[in-house]
């Protein structure tokens, strides 16, 4: 782990990441983006693997949206293969490593094998006690919230909840990260300053770092680099001290 200075933040136990500049890396270098999308999902197995050996307690990833549906037919099909072949070749691996998978976003709509596919990968790997990497898997934070709202106006109708009783706790526990605490630091690579519908209710105090790293170069270095800006930051949560600690209070 790199060196951290005696005064200021540790490093983040929850970090999130947008992964962005596969097609661009890939045009810039006369390639298809289909090539950016595989050095891209080396760049995850970099990371992921980067993520344990720096210490880190979650790592989430943003690795296809519910807008990305729009793309081009080839393009989403392509992704969707890249999705297979990555539980297929790598989850032994993870799960040799101790890694738990959790998969964050909307099953209802995905088809009934990449449903089996994503539940057969948190299965497998549900007992680990290491690195939890979750994957943001067509995700959109607005439509998480949606869900969360409707599950409690359900919950309202049929008697169970009293509408007087819907705090910020109540709505936390129906998202799809309950069991996850929130990211200290949200990384979005390429050069992008965007959030573009990631985390949105969990990032409300998240530190941010717009690299201009594009995703596929994504290195140890980068990663370093962005840890080291985190560890600058003063965390205030609205008072007025830094707070420098993992897991504080809203105040």
């Amino acid at each position: 782990m790199s060196s951290q200075p005696e005064t200021g933040l540790p490093n983040p136990s929850h970090v999130a990441i947008i992964m962005d500049g596969n097609g661009r890396w890939a045009k810039m270098r006369g390639l298809p983006r289909q090539e950016g999308h595989r050095r891209g999902l080396e760049a995850l197995r970099r990371t992921v693997r980067n993520a344990a050996d720096l210490g880190l307690s979650v790592l989430t990833l943003y690795s296809f949206s519910t807008e990305n549906w729009r793309r081009p037919h080839a393009e989403v099909s392509f992704l969707m293969g890249l999705l297979k072949h990555f539980v297929e070749k790598d989850l032994s691996e993870l799960a040799a490593a101790n890694v738990r998978v959790r998969i964050i976003g909307n099953r209802e709509d995905l088809p009934a094998d990449l449903r089996r596919l994503v539940e057969h990968a948190e299965t497998r790997t549900t007992g680990n006690t290491g690195l939890i990497l979750a994957i943001a898997f067509n995700y959109g934070a607005r439509d998480e919230i949606l869900r969360a709202a409707r599950r409690l106006a359900a919950e309202v109708a049929a008697g169970r909840l009293d509408p007087a009783a819907i705090d910020e706790a109540a709505l936390s526990s129906r998202l799809d990260t309950h069991d996850l605490p929130d990211p200290e630091l949200v990384i979005r690579t390429s050069g992008e300053s965007r959030i573009s519908n990631f985390l949105l209710w969990q990032s409300a105090y998240a530190e941010f770092v717009f690299t201009p790293v594009l995703w596929p170069d994504f290195d140890r270095a980068a990663f370093e680099d962005a840890l080291a800006q985190y560890r600058q930051r003063e965390r205030r949560f609205g008072g007025l001290a830094a707070v420098p600690a993992r897991n504080a209070d809203v105040a």
